[in-house]
């Protein structure tokens, strides 16, 4: 039998592969599917490229590249046998599981046990070697299987490699002596004994002094008297105030001089009087939770419990559009937007309505495949395959699926972002813009279901001198609505808060309730219409710099409206903080008085001159004191570097954000952060929109009529490419010029293109049957430039009149920390997607919402 396992194998032979260091083995996943080895089918591993798949796609891989050999696992999930007590036996030992696979959470680990079977199968006549057999296999593949069998799976491997070092428990946790003097430390007001520092303060866990930290540890601000009361007295280790919640606390060791680990700071913390056994856990994710000094001790309960309906007897659906997305850590900000998305007939349409042509041209390694994984993504939550409701007859090895975990999703989709590829909460607004540039990057040629988000917004600006205007247009994605606390319909009661809270901070007294401002959705829409000033305004009639005065209305309405609450503010800390807001957000919303009707009668329009053209090599030659040199905030940009991003970046982000602050500055870098010139000098713009204060500040903001810089100009017409056809590559990736050049592959010229290639009829753009709107009243800034029928906005306008269908919400104190679910409106009910867990909802918390998503009604 020997003989004939190896005569068998030896015409494969050269198609079987040991992994090496640095190959990566799927295990636990399908490359098109949700299937694993506890699945019916098992899962298939190719022993050449070590990819999974279920049975349901292992032919497609096999038809595709020929190879022939896969190695087949399947677990088995058993009840554990019960002894003469009834309690559970110990299970033994055995060396038929792979020990790298986690048992499903799904199962309780002190009732269930699992048995995994491995077996060599040979394509196409599915011949089955059962494993282990080294007697019988060449040494080759015994070799190889064992490798495969005890390598680490793919994604267990980058959850681990996310961390930059693992915490050590400190060597003075255990001999810790800890004063009796009879400090309490209360629950808020904590100051510095040593200076006015009410950030970043540390308690030192031997004499219960609070003393503020130095720019090191959480990169926090302060004058270090933490570390000088250090010197002073020896005590080693301190603990950070507002980061101690029921599952653990920051501690760092001066003595070691990194974080560590104290196994007993429960009671340590205690002798101090904070019992963290009495903390409520607010809500955490792998027990880390950031919030502000009063919910570390008194968590936010009630914006939990209605956010997430507790306490009701809240029904589980399951079925297609029911399927719950598991939470890997941290990653309820992705899951619950593809929630949303998906309920989406244009995203559905695009992924699963062409899963086979998507499957069939996918590429060798489809895990890293953006049209594939969305493919795959869409049909576990739309299929209904992985949400079942459970029967009480079936079998533990019959176990019906609880939700999708998105490992492979989340780690191609986060590839090379310094955020959301970490273990660390995101902001879903943030990864919201990511994900549709991805589908932008991604969509050409083919259809682009982000369009329905797409829009233009008509931006007014004054000159305060002249009184002159002129009318530019943008794409947007997504409406951002100011707060305005000063609008509450609770003001009164929000004055005499703040003054309590005031009070007892003084006093070191515990701060009162909380109270939550309630303010008008009006107030909100009145707030986003109101004139923003434009100090740094370029005026074309003055050729100078001058005051402006900046109003933003709809050019055109998108099919579907993406509502964000402007909720989170800076601290001093530079963490996004919350403020607690209740809007009553309406069902139906009617915007069509906020539509742009560009010139009107009566405005005299700027003219239509180009400011000064300044090269960067003029810059460089021109010393700081030229009149021609940027005005730059040089501490805001000292500020910036001091966190550790580059000084020539910081500088960039001050000047285009028109030396409005720091916090303004850092959403411009976290936005710009990708660029390949980052991090490079700043050089001046040379096209229409000059100066600070014409540049975009908005995540999603793409200008339309920016002239690409001369220089990226020539370089790719120096590879030979035509200068028309250059500048439609550089509009529609933004001036990037890597992006351009894909650009130019990939949108091959149209024959014998018109010479007025700078401007395009609105018609090109507008889709068959739509309201287009008119530009005859807009001045020649905002047409839109040639690129725009393929890349472009290609607006799909209508009216003004929305439902609402959607919304996510956030719960906790930052949008790095915290929790999001998010309810949508499905077959006329509302359901509340928590995780894995989906329900009918009971009371959807419309007023808590941190983004909305409106769908257009029907014109009647």
């Amino acid at each position: 039998m020997a003989a004939d396992l190896g005569e068998l194998l030896v015409p494969y032979m050269p198609t079987i592969r040991v992994p090496r260091t640095g190959d990566r083995v799927f295990k636990s996943e399908c490359a098109f599917s949700y299937d694993s080895p506890e699945s019916e089918g098992g899962l298939y591993v190719c022993m050449n490229t070590f990819l999974g798949f279920g049975r349901e796609h292992v032919e497609r891989h096999y038809r595709k590249t020929g190879q022939s050999v896969y190695m087949l696992l399947k677990r088995h999930v058993k009840e554990k046998a019960t002894g003469a007590a009834g309690g559970a036996i110990s299970r033994r030992r055995n060396g038929r599981v792979f020990l790298d696979l986690e048992l499903n959470r799904d199962f309780n680990g002190d009732e269930y046990e699992c048995e995994d079977e491995a077996k060599l199968v040979i394509f196409p006549d599915h011949f089955e070697i059962p494993l282990p057999n080294i007697e019988e296999l060449p040494a080759l593949v015994t070799i190889a299987c064992d490798a495969v069998l005890n390598a680490a799976s793919a994604y267990k491997k980058q959850e681990s490699d996310s961390w930059d070092e693992e915490i050590q428990v400190s060597k003075h946790a255990r001999s810790l002596r800890q004063q009796d003097n009879g400090v309490r430390i209360p629950p808020s007001g904590w100051k510095c004994q040593k200076c006015e520092m009410r950030e970043n303060l540390w308690l030192n866990l031997t004499d219960g002094a609070v003393l503020c930290g130095k720019w090191f540890f959480d990169g926090a601000g302060g004058n270090g008297h933490a570390l000088d009361h250090y010197k002073d007295t020896n005590f080693p280790l301190a603990v950070k105030l507002d980061n101690i919640t029921a599952d653990g606390a920051d501690i760092y060791s001066f003595d070691e001089e990194e974080a560590v680990l104290d196994p007993h700071i429960s009671e340590h913390l205690q002798h101090f009087g904070i019992d963290m056994l009495q903390m409520q856990q607010n809500g955490t994710e792998n027990g880390h939770l950031n919030t502000d000094n009063t919910e570390s001790v008194r968590p936010r309960v009630s914006e939990w419990e209605v956010i997430q309906e507790s306490g009701m007897k809240l029904k589980a659906v399951y079925g297609s559009g029911f399927t719950g997305i598991k939470n890997l850590g941290n990653s309820c900000y992705l899951g619950t937007t593809m929630q949303v998305l998906f309920s989406i007939p244009e995203f559905q349409r695009a992924y699963v309505g062409n899963l086979q042509r998507i499957y069939d041209y996918s590429p060798l390694d489809p895990t890293t495949d953006f049209s594939t994984q969305m493919a795959k993504l869409g049909h576990g939550l739309l299929s209904g395959l992985y949400s079942k409701p459970p029967m009480k007859s079936e079998l533990i090895e019959q176990h019906q699926p609880k939700g999708i975990s998105p490992k492979m999703f989340k780690a191609m989709v986060s590839k090379g972002h310094p955020e959301f590829s970490s273990n660390r909460q995101q902001d879903a607004h943030e990864f919201f813009l990511h994900l549709i540039n991805l589908v932008e990057r991604n969509s050409a040629g083919s259809e682009n279901p982000s369009d329905v988000f797409r829009y233009l917004v008509e931006e007014r600006v004054q000159c305060c001198q002249t009184q002159k205007v002129c009318y530019n247009q943008k794409v947007d994605y997504l409406m951002q609505l100011p707060a305005p606390i000063e609008a509450a319909s609770n003001r009164e009661e929000l004055i005499a808060y703040e003054a309590k809270r005031r009070e007892a901070e003084e006093n070191m007294r515990a701060p009162p309730e909380p109270v939550r401002a309630r303010i008008p959705f009006t107030a909100c829409l009145q707030a986003f219409t109101e004139p923003e000033n434009v100090p740094d305004f370029w005026s074309s009639a003055l050729q100078a710099k001058s005051a402006g005065v900046k109003t933003s209305r709809f050019a055109s309405f998108p099919e579907y409206l993406v509502v964000q609450i402007k909720k989170f503010t800076f601290g001093v800390d530079w963490v996004p903080k919350k403020l607690d807001l209740s809007i009553d957000v309406p069902d139906f919303l009617d915007l069509s008085r906020l539509r742009g009707t560009g010139l009107q009668a009566g405005e005299e329009e700027l003219p239509d001159l180009t400011p000064p053209i300044v090269l960067p090599e003029d810059t460089r030659d021109d010393s700081m004191n030229s009149s021609d040199s940027p005005d730059i905030d040089e501490s805001a940009a000292m500020q910036l570097a001091e966190m550790g991003f580059p000084l020539e970046a910081c500088r960039k982000a001050v000047y285009y954000t028109g030396n409005m602050g720091p916090e303004m500055a850092f959403n411009w870098i976290i936005a710009h952060m990708e660029e390949p010139d980052f991090a490079e000098p700043l050089a001046l713009p040379s096209f229409m929109e000059a100066g600070p204060s014409m540049a975009s500040l908005g995540l999603a903001a793409t200008p339309l009529d920016n002239q690409p810089p001369e220089e990226s100009i020539a370089i790719l017409t120096s590879m030979g490419f035509p200068r028309h056809h250059t500048v439609q590559a550089l509009k529609a990736t933004n001036n990037n010029l890597e992006r351009a050049l894909d650009w130019i592959f990939t949108h091959p010229e149209e024959e014998e293109e018109e010479a007025s290639d700078d401007l395009l009829d609105m018609s090109d753009i507008m889709e068959p049957n739509d309201n287009t709107f008119s530009n005859a009243n807009t001045n020649s800034h905002s047409t839109l430039s040639p690129d725009q029928d393929a890349s472009g906005p290609r607006i799909k306008d209508g009216p003004g009149r929305y439902e609402l269908f959607a919304f996510i919400s956030h719960m906790g104190a930052s949008t790095m920390s915290g929790r999001y679910v998010c309810h949508i409106k499905k077959e006329g009910r509302w359901v509340i997607f928590n995780d894995h867990k989906v329900c009918l909802s009971e009371r959807p918390p419309k007023d808590l919402g941190y983004i909305y998503f409106y769908r257009r009604l029907s014109s009647c």
